[in-house]
């Protein structure tokens, strides 16, 4: 047996990066996937290759500030898997601007898919959880919930505030519905190589000496993968007594 054997999972940003590897290492474990994304083509070509290796995969179009499109989500995930154990919040958006760079339209981008998306999205599932006796919700949030600078958020103020925001309202679901069985816990990755990052032109060699400096453990840089064990972990029953608590995978930036 895997370890989210009957286990039914949604995961947001599911079509490229950290998402994408959650998904593929939830299916590989048993887990029934509901993978949604805003980039509607990308989002059918992995799913589709996913469902290739015999995985149950359901994939579905989302823009987590949209709350019906959440109340969507959840109804076609009850229907057709008929629960819901698990909630990754891993969609997210960056712009590299400061305090007096940042615009008030900016700012609401940004707090409206990392901040807003992560609560309309555990508002959307939490009942359903309750009605399933407990689940687990796994919100990614980033080290630039710890710390400043461009290591933790690459020059975005807005960013930042929004994974503060994330760590924040995870640790208040952890108290308020833990005698449901409910878990809320937070990732916070360090610099990853995704394939937001490969898209500009860079290296995973050459962010690595980017970020050198300040992320000790060589190559100075995570892959994808690397996050996606971490929400396996705090997804399974592994963690059946962790909540509330946040799990930094970042080479050991905030050593620092």
């Amino acid at each position: 047996m895997g370890r989210l054997t009957d286990k039914v999972a949604i995961i947001t940003g599911a079509a490229s990066g950290m998402g994408l590897a959650g998904a593929q290492l939830f299916a590989r474990e048993g887990a029934k996937v509901v993978m949604t994304d805003v980039s509607a083509d990308a989002l059918e070509t992995e799913s589709a290759a996913l469902k290739e290796t015999g995985a149950a995969v359901l994939a579905l179009p989302l823009n987590v500030a949209d709350e019906a499109a959440w109340a969507e989500v959840v109804a076609k995930t009850v229907a057709e898997f008929g629960k819901v154990d698990i909630l990754v919040n891993n969609a997210g958006v960056h712009k590299p601007l400061g305090v007096l760079e940042t615009t008030e339209k900016d700012w609401d981008f940004v707090m409206d898919i990392n901040a807003k998306g992560v609560w309309l999205g555990m508002k959307a599932v939490i009942p359903q959880m309750q009605a399933a006796g407990g689940g687990s919700i796994v919100n990614v949030s980033s080290i630039a919930a710890f710390m400043g600078g461009m290591q933790a958020d690459g020059g975005g103020m807005a960013y930042s505030a929004s994974k503060g925001a994330v760590r924040s309202v995870t640790k208040h679901v952890a108290q308020m519905f833990a005698a449901d069985n409910i878990r809320a816990n937070t990732i916070h990755p360090g610099p990853i190589y995704t394939g937001m990052a490969k898209a500009t032109g860079i290296t995973k060699e050459q962010m690595g000496e980017v970020y050198g400096a300040g992320t000790p453990i060589p190559p100075h840089v995570g892959d994808p993968e690397d996050i996606g064990y971490g929400m396996l972990y705090l997804a399974s029953d592994e963690s059946k007594f962790v909540t509330g608590e946040e799990l930094v995978i970042d080479g050991g930036s905030i050593t620092h």
